[in-house]
């Protein structure tokens, strides 16, 4: 999952569509499992916020 985040991380929406300063912030999920990162623009990285399982 994440290494299609990291292919093409404006692919996930954004975590909170309704923040919209906050479009570089993302949650990735498959299935249980969701991810929420944080596109740095400047530095062109990619960083996990917080890893979900929902089971």
């Amino acid at each position: 999952m994440m290494d299609i985040a990291g292919r093409d991380p404006w692919s996930f929406p954004p975590f909170d569509s309704r923040d919209r300063e906050g479009e570089d912030v993302r949650a990735a999920a498959v299935g249980h499992l969701t991810a929420v990162y944080w596109i740095n623009r400047v530095a062109g990285r990619l960083y996990v916020i917080d890893i979900i399982w929902l089971g």
